[in-house]
């Protein structure tokens, strides 16, 4: 187990959540040493998949970057000590764009060739 408190960096998750990710990660480090990273992810992403519904993704490490994009109200990024941990719902959770979504952007486009 790491010891340390739990210092949250970044989130849009109602605090019930965030709850849910602390007390997770904490469980992942019962479980695991801190260097088997991903099965501590994989047990985050697991139970949150179970908990919230599929689409969930974990990162854990001690040094990473990350540019994600991810669906509104589901996204933290804390730190157990050195550990970081990043969770989040990927785009996956957001409906598929209808094909005519973008026909008023690609008229546009067509008239703004023909004025050349």
């Amino acid at each position: 187990m790491l010891e340390g408190k739990a210092v949250i960096g970044e989130t849009d998750m109602l605090p019930t959540m965030q709850q849910d990710a602390l007390d997770l990660a904490a469980k992942a480090l019962d479980f695991f040493d801190v260097t088997d990273s991903t099965d501590i992810a994989r047990l985050i992403k697991k139970e949150f998949d179970r908990m919230y519904g599929p689409g969930w993704q974990c990162i854990v490490g001690s040094d990473f970057g990350s540019f994600v994009t991810h669906c509104f109200g589901c996204f933290i990024y804390f730190q157990i000590g050195s550990l970081s941990i990043l969770l989040f719902r990927g785009s996956a959770g957001y409906p598929e764009p209808e094909e005519n979504q973008f026909e008023a952007l690609e008229s546009l486009e067509t008239l703004g060739t023909m004025k050349n």
